[in-house]
């Protein structure tokens, strides 16, 4: 590249040259001032000399002559100045707009394959889009800014159930097993477990996140989460009383009253108001049911795992949100799993079937009873329309309940599950009915 550049310089500076000496031809020769002028336009179409004008001419044909030989002396040489200092700057700028184009261009990764690897690409600097590893998390519970919220790894955990034995075993569902562990400081909590190759990541994610939101007495509280390699644990606070499912079958030794029944379905029905209507974002359990209805020594009772929940639509004209069918068979809101739409009407469905199994004492299916009692919400509307309300009531609880008050009980369950959602009241309204069902029943045992 530079040899070509020198090589039309001298050319150039030759072609000056020879001009020069056509010049200093020109003048030595005594050419007067019209033929010097005809020679300088060059082809150019020449003007007609009057005679007044060549009388002129003739007048001041000295002076011109002097003139011209100042001009055409001066010429040659600025030509020959300007070749000289003119082409080395011209080629100056260019190497440096070349320059300036590849430091230019030195930032940008398309640039690339414009100079044909001729620019090393290993040293990028790191954006906040961009992260050079992935470091899984080992523990939420540093993230968890709330009150009650343990620091945890999962050596504490597996220290604190013996290994996972199972003598620390207090549950087990779908997707993982509960344990209870004593942490540092004496204080017991419920670690669940996901069984290894069977937990979804986002399912997973999707729990933390909501229970990190949620606070609420009729709640569960999440403590701190550890998600390391294929392990992933939650660790919540720990409800001693066992399930609801565990009461009604008679496993916890007494069996609950009318009373105690009401109290925990009006429980239940505040804790889905909350995560309805006034949690941060609206949260949608998708598997309300006995099993997942903590009991604490109180008989207060608290709804546990959010593996399956989703938060509710965000869009304010959107009434509900698109998903695959998750829940429990029995449970599960027909028309959800008609059009894989789910609303919070889809937990109201499944609190009218639980509503009904606190009552009856039955599971919403039980496959070995006969073809019409198999299941409980068609069973249950079939003996009450035959009149016959007190004999659907749990034959274990032995006393006396109005007719009057298990008509409401059991019309409330009904319209919870109805079939269609827009004939379904909201959490809220239920809430507000079980209300004025307990004063109804308390005004009736003071009669």
């Amino acid at each position: 590249m530079g040899s070509e550049v020198t090589a039309v310089r001298i050319s150039v500076c030759t072609l000056s040259l020879l001009l020069c000496v056509q010049w200093l031809t020109v003048v030595a020769s005594g050419a007067p001032y019209e033929t010097g002028r005809k020679l300088l336009l060059n082809g150019v179409e020449e003007e007609a000399i009057s005679p007044a004008s060549q009388v002129h001419n003739a007048k001041n044909d000295n002076h011109f002559s002097y003139s011209s030989k100042v001009v055409v002396m001066a010429v040659p040489g600025v030509l020959v100045l300007g070749c000289f200092f003119l082409c080395p700057c011209f080629q100056s700028k260019k190497r440096n707009d070349t320059s300036a184009l590849f430091q230019k261009n030195q930032t940008s990764t398309d640039s690339y394959s414009s100079f044909e690897g001729g620019y090393n690409l290993e040293k990028i600097q790191a954006s906040p889009m961009r992260h050079s590893s992935y470091s899984p998390r080992t523990s939420t519970s540093q993230n968890l800014n709330r009150s009650g919220s343990v620091h945890l790894d999962f050596s504490h955990i597996a220290k604190a159930t013996q290994n996972f034995s199972p003598s620390f075993k207090i549950g087990e569902g779908g997707v993982g097993t509960v344990y209870k562990a004593q942490l540092l400081g004496g204080r017991w909590t419920a670690v669940k477990r996901a069984k290894k190759g069977q937990f979804d990541s986002a399912e997973f994610n999707s729990e933390v996140e909501i229970l990190s939101k949620i606070e609420h007495r009729n709640l569960v509280k999440l403590l701190g989460y550890v998600e390391k390699g294929d392990e992933r644990l939650i660790v919540t606070e720990y409800v001693p009383n066992g399930t609801l499912r565990e009461h009604l079958d008679g496993q916890r030794g007494k069996i609950l009253d009318f009373n105690q029944r009401l109290e925990i379905a009006i429980n239940v029905a505040h804790g889905l108001t909350y995560l309805h209507l006034y949690a941060e974002k609206q949260i949608i359990h998708r598997d309300v049911k006995s099993s997942n209805i903590l009991l604490t020594e109180n008989l207060s009772a608290k709804v546990a795992d959010f593996g399956f929940a989703r938060i509710g639509p965000v869009e304010s004209d959107r009434t509900h949100i698109s998903t695959k069918v998750r829940g429990t068979m029995g449970y599960l809101d027909p028309q959800y799993m008609k059009t894989y739409q789910l609303t919070p009407k889809s937990d109201v469905y499944s609190f009218g079937i639980l509503l009904l199994e606190i009552l009856t004492g039955r599971r919403p299916v039980e496959p070995r009873r006969p073809a019409q009692e198999r299941v409980l919400i068609r069973w249950a509307i079939s003996s009450y329309n035959e009149g016959d309300v007190q004999s659907l009531m749990d034959p274990l609880m032995k006393e006396p309940v109005g007719v009057r008050i298990l008509r409401k009980m059991f019309c409330l369950a009904f319209e919870c599950a109805a079939p269609s959602r827009a004939d379904r009241p909201d959490m809220k309204d239920v809430g507000e009915q079980l209300w004025a069902i307990r004063m109804a029943y308390n005004g009736a045992k003071k009669e």
